[in-house]
């Protein structure tokens, strides 16, 4: 099938072109012709500032129904914080917030999943985004027996990515530890496959599809011991796949992993063959001088996400010396706090700026390549992320009229994309080349709303 779509406005190659007439066909963009005043005849008229699909590069889908619960960190929730000998609560933490997280881990059942997660990646489509990286480790049932099909939680992933419209890049994770000699604690037992072996032996069964890939996962350091991680290095290098890992997000973490390794986290990723050009470490943020020039030198990215960051309390990544040292930049919404690719961006320099008490660390066109093109390498959509001919036909289109960002000039779009704009401006959102989101309205899910109410309600009754 092929289609026209006029662009009001572009970005195109670092820059805003007005009047872009994009064809499609077969899924691809065939032919981008620029300084078309008005729309071809019988062409998609698509109003505002068109970009590339966003990617978002780390998620987990099933925390989507802690939103609201957790994030005022004052026992509000459904699993209230302890109290202290004096009766006061207890300070919350990333570690209490991890229990609520167990909790609702606890009552997921492959429909419930399916449920949630069709929803949450609605709201993604909603949102602009194109692509997810799902961060998966949920893959047994309670107590840790195998389902009769042992990847029955990862395929229910897979199919409510393709009922929401979106492509996936299934990120397997191996998580086989509570902490450095520890086994998996009850919460964990649905995590774990017992080693590294029998997790690579699950994942082979995965199969790509046209929306779907896969990948794997090394959960943490601490959940993954030494001697095993070499083999998640080497099933993600047999098939050239995406890897990713959760890095020092936690100083907690790092002095572990000293005290039983007696080296960083990152110089323990170094030393058994997990870091490389396909490898993303996510959050990074509590590193040493030599953790950033191992994970630039070796091109290994870096996945920011600053609002579940800002959320749990992590701290701000040294998101300027890595990139500096050569670790490429991608976004995610991670734990769904809010899912909003611009604020990703946004809070990325802003963060940084309150670190730094500087201003200008990245150029809004930079931001915007963290979030799209960059975003969909580091999921292995090396492909999609860009308006040009052959690139998968995957983009979004931003109203410039809203309250928001209404006054700036279509010449600052990318400007105004990035320090105004919000998910709530996204107009339009096409996959494939075919419309998943048109004039804000989801193409494929009704009611979004009401499904993600549906099915976050189900996980508490």
């Amino acid at each position: 099938m092929t289609r026209t779509y006029w662009l009001e406005h572009a970005w195109i190659d670092g820059r805003v072109e007005s009047g872009v007439a994009l064809d499609t066909g077969s899924g691809r963009i065939t032919a981008v012709r620029t300084a078309v005043p008005v729309p071809p005849p019988g062409a998609e008229v698509l109003r505002g500032l068109t970009l590339p699909g966003l990617a978002n590069t780390h998620s987990h889908a099933f925390h989507r129904a802690l939103r609201g619960t957790v994030q005022a960190g004052a026992g509000t929730g459904p699993s209230p914080r302890a109290r202290g000998a004096d009766g006061e609560r207890a300070p919350d933490t990333f570690w209490t917030w991890r229990e609520a997280m167990y909790g609702c881990a606890e009552r997921l059942t492959p429909d419930s999943y399916h449920s949630l997660a069709r929803a949450a990646y609605a709201e993604m489509a909603l949102a602009g985004i194109t692509a997810v990286g799902e961060f998966h480790y949920v893959h047994h049932a309670p107590g840790g027996t195998p389902y009769a099909d042992p990847n029955v939680m990862g395929e229910a992933l897979i199919a409510a990515a393709a009922e929401a419209g979106i492509r996936i890049t299934l990120l397997d994770t191996c998580y086989l530890s509570a902490g450095f000699g520890q086994p998996p604690n009850t919460h964990q037992l649905r995590f774990s496959d017992g080693t590294a072996e029998a997790w690579a032996e699950r994942c082979a069964v995965l199969k790509e599809r046209d929306h779907a890939r896969i990948g794997a996962a090394v959960h943490s350091v601490r959940a993954v011991p030494a001697g095993q991680l070499a083999t998640v290095a080497r099933w993600a290098e047999e098939r050239q796949a995406p890897l990713h890992v959760h890095l020092s997000e936690q100083t907690a973490e790092n002095d572990a992993c000293r005290e039983a390794h007696g080296r960083t986290p990152t110089r323990l990723l170094a030393d058994h063959g997990v870091l490389g050009p396909r490898t993303t470490g996510v959050h990074n943020t509590h590193l040493t001088d030599e953790d950033i020039a191992l994970i630039g030198g070796s091109g290994t990215g870096t996945c920011m996400c600053p609002t579940t960051e800002r959320d749990l309390a992590d701290g701000i990544g040294p998101a300027v010396a890595l990139q500096r040292a050569g670790s490429p930049l991608s976004l995610g919404s991670d734990s769904h706090a809010v899912i909003d690719l611009l604020e990703e961006a946004r809070a990325m320099e802003l963060n940084e700026r309150l670190r730094s008490r500087t201003r200008g660390h990245w150029t809004a066109a930079a931001l915007l390549r963290a979030a799209t093109a960059d975003g969909h390498a580091a999921l292995g959509w090396h492909d999609a992320g860009t308006l040009r001919p052959g690139a998968l036909a995957d983009f979004t289109t931003l109203a410039l009229d809203s309250v928001r960002t209404a006054g700036p000039p279509p010449a600052l779009g990318a400007e105004t994309a990035v320090f105004a704009a919000t998910a709530a401006d996204v107009r339009h959102t096409v996959v494939a080349g075919r419309h998943v989101v048109r004039d804000g309205a989801h193409t494929l899910v009704p009611d979004v709303p009401q499904a993600l109410a549906r099915s976050v309600a189900a996980l508490r009754d």
